[in-house]
């Protein structure tokens, strides 16, 4: 268009079905199933990839870095649904280095509060560490809609434990 206004859009819309939807349903629209498919001659079980040493690494400040135990435990259940081949290590590093430093600024607003003094004025300003978790966590959350996303459009089981799962969706499908 003139005012550059039309066309599709992203995000736009209906949205895919998860493919342990479409395998259960038993493809009733007669599309082409896309399955990702790897040949097992080749393939070999793999032990979680090594966690890289930034991860490892102390920050200031902190009692303890918990983001090599946030990567072990999501490679785990990335890898309980057999989807942990389709993730990219960096993708997974990235969300446990925003969870991990989530709950760094958590725990500094536990130790200092929600208040801080302005360092010219001495008045009180709200504490940097409120906003500096709120844009780790979105930035987490972020990451994590992409991993899910993944997981949910080529997991062949149902999702279960889906900590995004909606209640009240469950419960208006019955499946609760």
């Amino acid at each position: 268009m003139a005012n550059g206004r039309g066309g599709a859009r992203p995000g736009a819309g209906r949205k895919k079905k998860p493919l342990a939807e479409k395998l259960l349903e038993g493809n009733r629209s007669r599309e082409q199933i896309t399955r990702l498919v790897f040949e097992t001659g080749e393939m070999r079980g793999e032990d979680m990839p090594p966690v890289a040493e930034y991860l490892k690494q102390k920050t200031k400040n902190t009692t303890t870095n918990i983001a090599p135990q946030i990567y072990e435990e999501t490679w785990k259940w990335l890898n309980d649904r057999k989807c942990a081949n389709l993730i990219k290590k960096e993708l997974l590093e990235q969300y446990a280095l925003n969870i991990a430093r989530w709950i760094q600024c958590e725990e500094g607003i536990n130790q200092f509060g929600l208040l801080a003094k302005h360092p010219t004025t001495n008045m009180p300003i709200a504490s940097p560490y409120v906003s500096m978790g709120i844009n780790f966590l979105k930035q987490a959350n972020i990451i994590w809609s992409q991993i899910f996303q993944i997981v949910k459009e080529n997991c062949q089981e149902p999702v279960s434990n889906d900590p995004n799962d909606d209640i009240m969706e469950r419960i208006l499908s019955g499946r609760l």
